[in-house]
């Protein structure tokens, strides 16, 4: 069990995976920082000082002013501001994620297609039939003849 457990991590696929999963998880965090701490505070500033992460919709009758007050009152809300910064999260990384696999397959030597062959037509009823038939599916003529 360890001799195959061993054979199939040291598969190129696992690594790949593995790699591209722990890769995956930082650059989440790294644009997470961005999203938080770079983009959404300047674009808070033009929309008049809002703090996004901050907004909420109370769902309770108790006055709270933070999302922070709310949380630790147990207050149930909606932290629509906290949804803004995840969409715009998402939206960045597949933004990267979309120029990545753009520039891969750029780089990336294209592969030749086989010529299209063109399609045996029955000679009797001018229909597409299957380059090994011997009769045509269609009229039934015998097509041995035809060649």
């Amino acid at each position: 069990m360890i001799e195959e457990f061993k054979k199939f991590i040291m598969r190129g696929n696992a690594l790949d995976m593995a790699v591209g999963i722990i890769i995956g998880a930082a650059f989440g965090k790294i644009v997470s920082s961005l999203v938080n701490d770079v983009i959404m505070p300047p674009i808070g500033l033009i929309l008049g000082k809002v703090d996004f992460s901050n907004l909420f919709i109370n769902l309770s009758d108790k006055p709270v002013t933070t999302l922070a007050e709310a949380k630790a009152a147990g207050i149930p809300v909606i932290a629509y501001g906290s949804f803004l910064n995840s969409l715009i999260d998402f939206l960045i990384v597949a933004f990267a994620i979309f120029l990545i696999i753009k520039q891969v397959n750029r780089l990336m030597p294209k592969k030749e297609e086989a010529p299209k062959k063109e399609p045996r037509i029955c000679p009797f009823c001018k229909t597409e039939i299957p380059d090994d038939a011997t009769r045509c599916p269609h009229c039934t003529s015998d097509l041995t003849s035809a060649k």
